[in-house]
């Protein structure tokens, strides 16, 4: 199985139709559709049903995704380990971090990065999803998550605090909630249960019992921007809401705690380009008070 089809092969595997897959491997669909029909003239085999909604994979599909994923997880393993040994203060970094986290201090130490190694370029994609840094999708992440792959191998930045913020028109509109009363009878914005499911029933430790959840958002930025606007009250990262003079925190003493982490491949530790990177983050994290 030659490896380029195979990798258009779990393209198409993992998006479910051509356009999807070439969208993620940055090829036309044409040539996706090509080398599909190619790889299953050269299997005598069918990988998929084409039906309206999809491709969906074959029996034969099936089999021959397994032994293509190790196509793949060799194919990443041999390009770490070339830039594992790799010195040269040049190249592409990918970094990927949520949109708060590139405001507050990333996008510092890219600059500060930019200062002092001109050569390195930085590609940020900026998610709340858990990057796969296994499958490179990124050579860095910065969030919240303590990785458990042993393969990956993470630094804690710093420990950080959330709270209830609301902006001075809300609270002028509707009254400042009583700790009593809890936020009864209030607004609130808050994340999707694919971001943050706690949210469902707590923010910042209090309960949202007689509350109603007038938006939920997907990004730190949109919530910030929702309680500044005065769509409800929001649980904010203190370092960030109180340099808001729109803002105006809610039971000061709530608070939810959060760790950050930097990670990386193991095979990408020694890379200096990457160190350089990394290097700069943590910097950047130490310099936020």
């Amino acid at each position: 199985m030659d490896w380029d089809d195979a990798r258009i092969f779990l393209g198409i595997y993992r998006a479910g139709t051509l356009r999807g897959a070439a969208a993620q491997l940055g090829i036309d669909q044409a040539t996706a559709g090509r080398r599909l029909a190619a790889m299953e003239a050269a299997l005598n085999a069918k990988l998929f049903l084409r039906t309206p909604s999809g491709y969906v994979p074959t029996p034969a599909g099936e089999m021959a995704a397994r032994p293509a994923e190790k196509m793949e997880q060799a194919a990443h393993q041999l390009e770490r380990e070339m830039q594992g040994i790799d010195h040269r203060l040049s190249g592409t970094v990918r970094v990927a971090t949520t949109d708060t986290m590139a405001q507050y201090f990333v996008m510092d130490a890219i600059r500060l990065l930019h200062e002092q190694h001109p050569d390195i370029r930085v590609v940020l994609h900026v998610t709340t999803a858990v990057t796969n840094l296994t499958r490179r999708e990124a050579d860095l992440a910065v969030r919240t998550l303590k990785p458990t792959d042993p393969d990956l191998v993470s630094r804690h930045l710093a420990r950080r605090s959330s709270g209830l913020y609301a902006s001075k028109t809300y609270l002028r509109e509707r009254g400042v909630p009583r700790l009593e009363d809890g936020l009864a009878g209030h607004d609130l914005v808050i994340y999707h249960a694919s971001v943050a499911p706690r949210q469902a029933t707590h923010v910042a430790g209090v309960p949202v019992t007689g509350a109603r959840v007038a938006l939920e958002v997907n990004t730190g930025l949109m919530l910030m921007e929702a309680t500044r606007a005065g769509i409800g009250i929001g649980e904010l990262p203190v370092h960030m809401a109180e340099r808001d003079p729109q803002l105006v925190r809610i039971f000061p003493d709530r608070v939810h705690q959060y760790d950050m982490y930097l990670v990386m491949h193991g095979d990408l530790h020694r890379t200096a380009r990457v160190r350089a990177v990394a290097d700069a983050i943590v910097a950047a994290v130490q310099s936020v008070t």
